[in-house]
């Protein structure tokens, strides 16, 4: 069965982890997805242009409905892990089981149609519409795989859930060069804090902690960093808001 890489824990040659193991894992099952569309799409045009009768519907259909029924329960599975995990790369494998169930149940569909009715022309036509579909989804599922390749940031409303937590803190005086980025299943969260100068140095990394952990309990598969710096070097920063497109 198809799934997620496996990935190793930090170590001392990659500090950050293994995460990117994963987008480069749902990239190229994107690329498979999307040659396979085509591949439909190319096939379902010559057969719309020289159709040909469908023979043995009734063995046909038996065969493709105990494909549909294991193949569902794997995409449900599937998509109960994605709910827990947010893998890309089990994003893809999804996909792929999906566009299995598709084609599976417009063969019977086909299968039915054309022997009673004969509408040979409905079986291409169904194969170009989920060609279409694996095409659309998989471009998808690769520019996610891009964006965390590319260290993409994370999305506005995260970014400025991010602020609000850092700036509702009391002594927290100001916040600014907010980095965020996601790596497979870990996201990292990068930020500078702005206190009083006259805070000990005990009581500064106790309020970054508190911060922390306000941020981990938000966002917990984040790896959280924050650097202290004393008020009278920073001015005020505005709160955050998006760039403009």
């Amino acid at each position: 069965m198809g799934g997620a890489p496996r990935l190793d824990p930090a170590d001392h040659e990659h500090r950050f982890g293994h995460g990117k193991a994963e987008p480069l894992a749902g990239l190229g099952q994107a690329a498979f997805i999307i040659g396979s569309g085509a591949l439909l799409l190319a096939q379902a045009v010559n057969r719309l242009q020289h159709p040909v009768a469908v023979d043995n519907a009734d063995i046909g259909t038996g065969v493709m409905v105990f494909s549909i029924v294991l193949t569902f329960a794997l995409v449900r599975f599937q998509k109960y892990v994605l709910s827990k995990t947010r893998s890309v790369a089990i994003s893809a494998d999804s996909l792929h089981y999906t566009g299995d169930v598709l084609m599976n149940g417009a063969v019977i569909v086909s299968l039915v149609l054309g022997q009673f009715l004969g509408w040979t022309f409905i079986d291409p036509v169904f194969a170009m519409a989920i060609g279409g579909y694996l095409l659309w989804n998989a471009w998808t599922i690769a520019r996610s795989s891009m964006d965390m390749l590319m260290d993409r940031e994370l999305p506005d409303e995260d970014r400025r859930r991010i602020e609000e937590i850092a700036r509702s803190h009391p002594e927290v005086r100001g916040m600014h060069d907010l980095r965020t980025r996601l790596s497979g299943q870990q996201g990292f969260i990068q930020l500078h804090l702005v206190m009083d100068d006259d805070l000990p140095l005990i009581k500064a990394h106790d309020i970054a902690d508190e911060v922390e952990g306000a941020i981990l309990a938000a966002f917990p598969h984040y790896d959280v960093l924050i650097h202290q710096d004393p008020a009278s070097m920073h001015e005020e920063t505005p709160a955050f808001e998006p760039p403009a497109r």
